[in-house]
């Protein structure tokens, strides 16, 4: 079971230089409370890097729909798809009991990026057709 293949979504060897004991409490917290902290710590750690997995994710799929706009010169926003997003989110969240306005805030600023790389794509790729029409000139 400790074989791992290249597709495994395994964490990078770069975390090992992480300490998962770090904290600044120290002497302080007894040796019980200080072993439930850092069990709960623990479980935090493996949610955030799943976090981090899950929005690589999101943005490859995003970057698929970017080249897909660019191609059909479609605008790199979409606002009322992101209207109906942000309002799908802010009910997932009231089911799951997080805090609506956080999460319209989280969702706002994946939105922001994906357009920035919305539009980083479509000005690549216009200046690649463009490129490709003035070769095709000369």
């Amino acid at each position: 079971m400790t074989e791992q293949h290249s597709s495994d979504r395994a964490m990078p060897e770069a975390t090992t230089d992480y300490d998962p004991t770090a904290s600044s409490l120290g002497a302080s917290v007894a040796p019980a409370v200080m072993e439930e902290l850092l069990s709960i710590r623990s479980s935090i750690d493996n949610i955030d890097a799943t976090l981090v997995y899950l929005l690589a994710e999101r943005f490859k799929a995003t970057q698929r729909v970017g080249f897909l706009k660019a191609r059909h010169q479609l605008p790199p926003a979409d606002p009322a798809r992101e209207a109906a997003q942000i309002a799908r989110l802010r009910r997932l969240a009231e089911e799951a009991h997080l805090d609506p306005a956080f999460a319209e805030k989280f969702l706002n600023f994946i939105i922001s990026e994906v357009i920035r790389h919305h539009q980083a794509i479509s000005e690549d790729h216009e200046s690649r057709r463009a490129n490709g029409a003035a070769g095709a000139d000369a």
